[in-house]
């Protein structure tokens, strides 16, 4: 009996002691242990041998001058061809609303000083300038700018004008006797990005407000941009000898501005290219006459 208790004692401890969990070991194969139990790490190498290389980056190819392009293979128009071609393709546009542009391309350093002036056209494309002067308020150069059609007059109410946004007037000049009243005013963040900041190296800083006025009216200024100089220099019911005689004027203003620039900066004229407001660009050459005989320059003397 005492055997009998012994063996159901033990076989009691059994059952109610905690199961074994299977290990890893014993349920795979061993031909497969060492592949789970040690898995390879492979790490990028950073030699020659191999690994991932980054591709060197090309740089970019710098100019010290504005791209310019051979002439010789392109085909330029006569400035009445040109006119023909421009004046078909404005057809059912008010002639009012459409200008001859023309845009005069410079072979000129990318830092070198840019060509910036203004000039008074044999033939005035803009016909309403409005100019705003600025002098002592009540003071006898103040009647005078009034008298000669000045919009705005005086040194505070223009200002105050200026910083309402009420801005009357395209042109702007200030005599030399208020010219700190302009500094202390602090409306350059208005006036500048509007190019009406007055300026004596444009000559809107003086002290002859008649003579400045009169050089104004009509007058069209001009500045080069990233190489090109472009400026209105007719209305579409301009003759053709009309605009040459503005195209000649402006040209002729070019090169003594270019003739006045340091010899270690030149600048040469490169192209000159004619549109229209809404019509493409036609490269001119120096002549004037159309190609086609039955095409008379009277022909195009008249707006559509």
């Amino acid at each position: 009996m005492a055997s009998t208790h012994h063996c159901l004692a033990s076989l009691a401890r059994l059952s109610l002691s905690t199961p074994t969990r299977p290990t890893v070991a014993s349920t795979i194969p061993k031909f497969l242990v060492p592949s789970v139990a040690t898995p390879q790490v492979r790490h990028a190498s950073g030699g020659s041998g191999g690994g991932m290389r980054k591709k060197p980056v090309k740089k970019k190819k710098t100019y010290k001058t504005f791209r310019s392009y051979d002439l010789t293979p392109m085909e330029q128009f006569t400035l009445c061809d040109a006119m023909r071609y421009l004046r078909a393709a404005e057809v059912g546009h008010p002639p009012t609303m459409v200008k001859y542009d023309l845009a005069v391309k410079v072979k000129t350093q990318k830092s070198g000083p840019v060509l910036r002036s203004a000039i008074r056209l044999p033939f005035p494309v803009k016909t309403d300038t409005r100019i705003g002067v600025i002098c002592p308020e009540g003071s006898a150069l103040a009647t005078e700018a009034q008298q000669l059609g000045a919009v705005a007059v005086g040194e505070e109410s223009l200002f105050e004008a200026v910083r309402r946004g009420d801005i009357a007037f395209n042109k702007l000049i200030c005599h030399t006797d208020s010219q700190e009243a302009l500094k202390k005013a602090q409306v350059n963040r208005i006036l500048g990005p509007k190019g009406l900041m007055p300026n004596p190296k444009r000559g809107t800083i003086t002290s002859d407000i008649k003579a400045t006025m009169q050089e104004l009216i009509g007058a069209d200024e001009y500045r080069e941009r990233s190489g090109v100089v472009r400026m209105a220099v007719g209305q579409l019911g301009f003759s053709p000898q009309m605009l040459a005689d503005n195209i000649k004027a402006l040209m002729s203003k070019l090169k003594d501005n270019i003739n006045q620039l340091d010899d270690n900066l030149p600048k040469a004229i490169d192209e000159v290219v004619l549109s229209t407001t809404h019509g493409p660009g036609f490269s001119l050459n120096s002549k004037f006459a159309p190609t086609d005989d039955k095409i008379k320059p009277e022909h195009l003397a008249t707006a559509m």
